[in-house]
């Protein structure tokens, strides 16, 4: 387990630090259904001792018994299903056991659409905080970067000074998942954003190389970004009605950073790339929910054109 979490998923993945909480969650688990199942302490457990069944069954337990979702399930065997990968890489004799873990199917879940905001939405959570002080700086910093770059919320807690090219080509250096850095290109209502920001931090004398700092002049974490976003949101609620009863969160400005691009009719390979996903299909989900390519779909079919087109074994020149 030691060598599974330090050696293969830390060292030759590079799998971000939040994948690997989940995966330790699940794994932690299964250990404890499994002493209760063979009953036995978890230091007497060997690969030895679980079969297909074992993990079948905790499965079903994890959704009958702890009332688990479908989407949580199959993240559990996500987990489960690399946790036996390695170990048959590592020791032969349980390659059979993972073919049959392998062969375990995921659950179709309902798919929804992401949540997302409306410009007049966004413009009014932009709009709440105090730009005189220096938290307000800061929190209208962390928003304009959430929605134009599309960060994930870590990439944001991450960040650093020396992450930031705000000259004459502004960028920032986000690094997501696996590790992987990707270069985002920052407007000009960000640049100014975050020199107004560092300004006022130079000014009193704060020295730290994060970018983002609490009120305790250390650095944000992704769950006190959380709880900034949803503040902003709640306050922005009162001048903006259709924010009421919704749950903001940072993930929420990505989609709508990504839902945006798409309806700007921004190539969907250069939205795969600002927002770091691995898959094309991922991306490609923010095209099935925009609202504005299907009007523009729907429109080409007005009656009143003629949008058929004539085969091309009628027209005289090819015959």
């Amino acid at each position: 387990i030691t060598n599974y979490f330090i050696c293969y998923l830390q060292n030759e993945r590079g799998v971000s630090p939040n994948t690997i909480m989940s995966y330790k969650d699940g794994l932690r688990q299964f250990i404890e259904y499994l002493c209760r199942a063979l009953n036995v302490d978890a230091d007497r457990i060997h690969v030895r001792s679980i079969t297909l069944d074992h993990v079948l069954a905790f499965l079903t337990f994890i959704e009958q018994e702890l009332g688990n979702s479908a989407s949580t399930r199959n993240q559990r065997l996500a987990g489960l299903k690399t946790f036996f990968k390695f170990i048959a890489a590592t020791d032969p004799e349980f390659m059979h056991l993972n073919e049959l873990v392998q062969g375990i199917k995921f659950k179709h879940t309902a798919h929804c659409p992401p949540p997302s905001l409306t410009v007049e939405e966004l413009d009014a959570i932009l709009g709440v905080p105090d730009t005189e002080t220096l938290l307000g700086l800061r929190d209208h910093a962390l928003l304009s970067l959430l929605y134009y770059t599309g960060a994930r919320v870590q990439e944001l807690a991450d960040l650093t000074i020396s992450d930031l090219e705000l000259g004459k080509d502004p960028f920032v250096s986000l690094t997501g998942k696996g590790q992987k850095t990707r270069l985002i290109p920052l407007t000009q209502d960000s640049v100014d954003s975050l020199c107004a920001y560092l300004e006022f931090r130079k000014q009193l004398g704060i020295e730290s190389e994060h970018l983002f700092l609490n009120n305790k002049g250390e650095p944000m974490t992704r769950f006190g970004i959380g709880r900034r976003v949803k503040k902003y949101a709640q306050m922005a609620a009162e001048q903006c009605p259709s924010l009421r009863g919704k749950e903001i969160s940072p993930h929420v400005f990505r989609h709508t950073c990504a839902l945006h691009m798409v309806e700007a009719d921004v190539d969907i390979v250069l939205v795969q790339d600002v927002l770091g996903h691995k898959r094309l299909e991922t991306t490609s989900h923010y095209v099935e929910v925009s609202m504005e390519r299907k009007r523009k779909a729907l429109g080409a079919l007005d009656s009143d054109s003629d949008f058929r087109e004539k085969p091309r074994w009628k027209t005289p020149n090819i015959m």
